[in-house]
């Protein structure tokens, strides 16, 4: 396997109406461990266990290693794209301690009955996959060259911004005050 995550800086096809994308993207693979689990409604519990540098000559899904009730494949590559809109919550994840990426496994599709879905540095965006339901997302430590990557991206493109504290409207005691109606009595 390469020892090395590639840098790719894509630019999305630019019509003169549309910005060129600023996105950086870094690709990686997964490595995914499939365990036999006694439940007599699944038969394996699948679990994103490791980030490697992708390699493009190994064929997704490979078997890497086995023992009696596990097996480790290579998942498949993902990439990582940083999006300069998102550097808050990239800065959010720098700062948190232990620097993650989030990789989301969907159930279905041919064997072996589940598929790499995505691999994001994004906080924010797991929250919309944890509502999915069935998808397996797991955090995975972020490895050193792509923390360090990470972290000239959020000091290119993280703005601070101010915090404004709003004000209330004082409240108005009148306008919830019962009022009688003036005019001609609709009664007879």
């Amino acid at each position: 396997m390469p020892s090395e995550f590639p840098f790719s800086s894509i630019t999305a096809s630019a019509t003169p109406a549309s910005p060129p994308d600023r996105a950086e993207r870094r690709s990686v693979g997964v490595v995914v461990e499939r365990r036999r689990v006694d439940n007599p409604w699944i038969e394996a519990r699948w679990q994103p266990v490791m980030l490697v540098p992708a390699d493009p000559t190994l064929p997704d899904w490979t078997v890497l290693a086995e023992g009696p009730d596990w097996t480790r494949h290579y998942a498949g590559t993902a990439e990582i794209a940083l999006f300069p809109t998102e550097a808050e919550n990239y800065k959010h994840n720098l700062d948190g301690g232990s620097p993650s990426a989030y990789v989301i496994l969907r159930s279905g599709g041919p064997a072996p009955g589940v598929r790499l879905l995505a691999v994001t540095a994004d906080p924010g965006e797991i929250d919309a996959h944890a509502e999915a339901g069935d998808d397996v997302i797991e955090a995975l430590p972020l490895p050193i060259p792509l923390v360090l990557w990470m972290d000239g991206f959020v000091a290119r493109h993280f703005v601070e911004r101010p915090f404004h504290k709003r004000k209330r409207d004082r409240a108005d005691p009148e306008a919830l005050a019962l009022r009688r109606k003036t005019g001609p009595s609709q009664h007879g």
